[in-house]
Formats: C-alpha cells, sequence, structure tokens
C-alpha cells in the first residue's frame, strides 16, 4: 500500500444484499492483498463441510496432531478451490509467512498445516480453501456499484467462531442494521 489511502487490504469487504454473485450472498471477505494490480481477499464467515481438516493432512499425507480435529475448514473464495490458504495471528512465522496487517499474517506452506495439527501453530487461525480474487480495477467497480461495504477488520471478525453471526457483526461495526438493507433498489426493509 503505497500512498493510496483507498486501498483496503487488512479491511473487510461485507457483500451487500444487491450482490449478483450467489457464492458472495452475505459473505465477510478479509482483504489479505488489494492495489493497481488487483485484489485478493479470503472469505471469512462460510464453512467448507464436504472436507475436513483431519481429510486434508491425510491427503497431504501429514500426521494428525492433538488438534486436528478441532480445527475447521472454510470456502475462501471461488478462485483456486484446491489452494489452501492460513489467516493468522502474528506469533507464527516461517519464511512462507506474509504480514498482512498488524497482527495478521497468511502463510500458504504445508509447515504451518503441520504446526497447526501439532498444536503448535499460530494462537489464532482460519483455514481457507481457494480465495475471491479481483482483476485490477474490478473490485473498485464493484463498491462504486453497491456490490460491496468496507469495514475495519478486527480478530473477532476474523478469526471468531460464530461464522454466522459475523456479516451481522461487520454491518454493525458501521452502524448499519442488516434488517434495513433489502435487494429490491430503492425500497427499505422495515417499513417506517
Amino acid at each position: 500500500m503505497t500512498g493510496n489511502t483507498d486501498y483496503l487490504e487488512g479491511h473487510c469487504l461485507i457483500a451487500m444484499p444487491t450482490m449478483g454473485d450467489e457464492r458472495f450472498a452475505r459473505t465477510l471477505v478479509y482483504m489479505c492483498a488489494h492495489n493497481e494490480d488487483g485484489a485478493m481477499g479470503l472469505v471469512v464467515n462460510k464453512p467448507l463441510d464436504d472436507l475436513s481438516f483431519c481429510d486434508l493432512l491425510t491427503q497431504l499425507g501429514i500426521d494428525q496432531g492433538p488438534a486436528a480435529d478441532a480445527i475447521r475448514l472454510h470456502f475462501g473464495g471461488p478462485v483456486e478451490t484446491g489452494r489452501g490458504f492460513v489467516l493468522h495471528s502474528d506469533d507464527y512465522s516461517n519464511d512462507g509467512t506474509l504480514p498482512i496487517a498488524e497482527g495478521v499474517s497468511l502463510t500458504a506452506t504445508v509447515d504451518v498445516l503441520r504446526a497447526m495439527a501439532q498444536g503448535s501453530g499460530p494462537r489464532r487461525s482460519l483455514l481457507a480453501l481457494g480465495y475471491a480474487g479481483w482483476a485490477p480495477g474490478q473490485l473498485d467497480a464493484e463498491i462504486q456499484g453497491n456490490g460491496w461495504l468496507t469495514c475495519e477488520a478486527d480478530e473477532e471478525l476474523i478469526f471468531g467462531q460464530n461464522l454466522s453471526a459475523k456479516w451481522n457483526k461487520a454491518l454493525g461495526k458501521i452502524g448499519i442494521d442488516p434488517g434495513m438493507l433489502t435487494s429490491d433498489p430503492g425500497i427499505s426493509g422495515k417499513p417506517n
């Protein structure tokens, strides 16, 4: 983020009800990168129900340690859904770790998976398969077209376990009552 304060790296995107892409309905996306070359983020409030962390470890030939059963997989986005990313607190670092914002880093190596399975990984983490990606200018156009709202990220929005509450909580952070939102233009969600 050099010079342009409009970049959203380290912030969250909140999908509007008018979002045309069903894959992003009521999603909260943590932005890992946003610059003149495009944008990349991870959906932080959608579980991945058809694969467990233990299944993933087995596929990768990694021993299932004592912490493996407690780790949940998330749908990170529709791009490269076979690729894993660990968004985590900055108390863990290895050669492949990229700092994103204060207190938050991203690692996409198997080393972090091994550490997590053994209980020696980061204090807080979110393991996602796939990511959300935008070409240069695409995200900015979607925001201008009222597809997304933005808010400051916090540890609970990123790493909290109550996935179904994250979208409402993010809207509340910016003073919006989710009940007032509608997908119909010009019509409020509740009568006056």
